[in-house]
């Protein structure tokens, strides 16, 4: 669990990797679709897929011609439960978190309309 828990923190730190397992929040996608955001290329999205699958964040599928990729939400509870150790954490506001991702740049602050 521990070699896990490296992946999944080591996958976390980069933003990018961020803002895809945000975007997956909404449903699975296409590779294509996850990449139209980002102003980097697509083998360079494939190589961050590649790092949050090995974390076991998402999964990849083969639908036909094209690869969809799902967020797999049980190793993100693996770290907050290994996070949840350190004591009791302060519930946290949706004002907070809203700050937060828009400081990320995960969320586009005329996203909250």
């Amino acid at each position: 669990m521990p070699h896990k828990l490296n992946q999944i923190f080591s996958a976390l730190a980069d933003p990018t990797r961020r803002k895809i397992l945000m975007i997956l929040l909404e449903d699975d996608m296409a590779v294509t679709d996850i990449a139209d955001p980002f102003d980097i290329s697509l083998a360079a999205i494939s190589k961050h897929l590649i790092v949050l699958t090995n974390a076991g964040l998402i999964s990849q599928e083969r639908r036909g011609r094209v690869k969809w990729c799902k967020l797999e939400t049980e190793a993100m509870h693996a770290a907050f439960v290994w996070i949840q150790t350190f004591g009791k954490l302060d519930p946290i506001s949706l004002d907070s978190l809203e700050e937060f991702l828009a400081k990320e740049k995960l969320l586009n602050p005329s996203d909250l309309g």
